[in-house]
């Protein structure tokens, strides 16, 4: 079984008792430098795809040949995207060095794939009215802040409560793409609605709270560090549970049209 292969390790075993699993030290290394759980997901996926693809053979037994070879096979028979080919590279070569800590060898024959030069499409104000016609309640606030904001969609799903500036007309996306904080502008056209909002927010988080529970997911420094951050109504979430959408194991319907049209933005 592949489970079975991706058990073995070329680390010693841990004293009273088996190795680490290959994807379980994959996934601690990613956490141990802060990369989003998207970029988590999908380094484990393409590594997962890569030994299968060479018949389950342990990827400290391969180097350059077999991911060139890989690689080759995404663009040619998969014609997988750019973007797509690259992440895989970005995700196997991630294994080597820092889960591994291998030196393949010389990769210079690895087809590098360009990404292509394309203008943005943006939505007109009559397309943009049309989309939200089909759209009302938490699903209408979430395609409204996407386009007058202009943050990306997991952005907008992870902002918190404590987030959202209503003096100063602004919104503070978190670890953003590259880890990084910025700021952007609070659309005066949602400002009601979210307000609005906001206050079943705080209910349901009372509500959550008489109950036991009410927690709100914190950065894995904060959570030994200021543990009753974690009952803070002003940490709970905006959008994530009032859409309905599942933070490792999927996304609510709409967020195909959401993505489409964040994409459109950037």
């Amino acid at each position: 079984m592949a489970d079975g292969l991706l058990a073995m390790t070329s680390a010693p075993f841990p004293e009273g008792g088996p190795p680490p699993k290959l994807l379980d030290r994959v996934r601690t290394a990613v956490r141990l430098r802060h990369y989003s759980r998207r970029t988590e997901k999908a380094y484990v996926d393409w590594i997962r795809r890569y030994i299968l693809f060479h018949h389950k053979k342990h990827p400290s037994t391969m180097g350059a040949p077999e991911l060139v070879a890989f690689l080759s096979w995404l663009a040619v028979d998969k014609q997988v995207s750019a973007s797509t080919q690259n992440q895989a590279l970005s995700a196997v070569l991630f294994l080597y060095k820092q889960v591994l800590g291998l030196d393949i060898g010389p990769i210079e024959h690895v087809p590098r794939a360009r990404m292509p030069d394309k203008l943005p499409v943006v939505l007109s104000r009559e397309e943009l009215g049309q989309l939200l016609k089909q759209v009302d309640g938490t699903m209408w606030l979430i395609v409204a802040m996407l386009y007058g904001t202009g943050v990306r969609l997991e952005e907008c799903l992870e902002l918190r409560v404590k987030d959202l500036d209503f003096d100063r007309n602004q919104v503070t996306v978190r670890r953003g793409k590259g880890q990084k904080d910025r700021v952007t502008m609070l659309p005066a056209g949602v400002k009601e609605r979210l307000a609005a909002h906001l206050v079943t927010v705080k209910g349901q988080h009372e509500r959550d709270l008489t109950r036991g529970d009410g927690r709100v997911v914190l950065p894995s420094g904060s959570i030994a560090s200021t543990p009753e951050r974690r009952w803070s109504g002003a940490g709970s979430s905006c959008f994530r549970r009032h859409a309905s959408v599942e933070i490792r194991n999927g996304v609510h319907p709409l967020a195909f049209t959401c993505t489409n049209l964040s994409s459109r933005r950037r």
